[in-house]
């Protein structure tokens, strides 16, 4: 299957490309906005600044070729930051507009816990999540094949707490949002190409979609 990556600065991108690989997709790693707009199937990835990340999307132009994507009815996963630009508004340094694609608030963590979180955590409610069927795009879900309460690697210091997109989740300084799934869109708050055979499994269950 074809799997456009965008090739951020603000992301490790290489460790990705061979996880996606790894996973059976037939790669292309871009950052030429024309090409993004018109992929079928796009990975956002991301690590460290959300303002770095958004302030690169707005520069390239690429934040819109990612909506045009999207609305010829790609199918998209963020990953880690790639996932937190998907939301509404991060209020990390301040307050910053994100692609808008699913409703939501990205925050700092606050409690009792270091933070970052750095390291396994256990996700849970992924499995139940249905098929996405839309027109000629059906896609498994998401934690396909993988047990309920897995744990997955975690780098981050905020995260989502309340969204209706949210599929599974995870409990750090109170419950959080491991993924998010809106229509085509979804997202995965941990690094799959860091979580060893799980991570494996859902990057080949996005890279199943058709």
């Amino acid at each position: 299957m074809n799997v456009t990556l965008i090739d951020s600065p603000v992301a490790n991108v290489a460790n990705i490309a061979r996880a996606l690989r790894a996973a059976g997709a037939e790669l292309t790693v871009t950052r030429d906005a024309a090409a993004i707009a018109h992929a079928s199937k796009l990975v956002l990835p991301g690590v460290g600044s959300f303002l770095a990340a958004r302030t690169w999307l707005a520069e390239t132009k690429i934040d819109t070729a990612i909506h045009d994507a999207v609305a010829n009815g790609a199918t998209l996963l963020g990953i880690c930051v790639g996932h937190q630009l998907l939301f509404d508004v991060s209020h990390e340094m301040g307050t910053t507009p994100g692609l808008g694609l699913v409703r939501g608030e990205v925050r700092r963590f606050e409690g009792p816990l270091p933070i970052p979180q750095i390291g396994w955590n256990r996700v849970y409610g992924g499995q139940a999540i249905l098929p996405v069927r839309t027109g000629r795009i059906a896609c498994p879900p998401l934690f396909s094949g993988i047990e309920n309460g897995t744990p997955f690697y975690f780098v981050h210091s905020f995260a989502t707490r309340q969204t209706d997109a949210e599929i599974a989740s995870a409990e750090y300084n109170g419950r959080f949002t491991a993924a998010v799934q809106q229509g085509r869109v979804f997202g995965v708050q941990f690094h799959p190409e860091k979580s060893s055979a799980a991570g494996l499994r859902v990057l080949r269950n996005f890279v199943a979609c058709n």
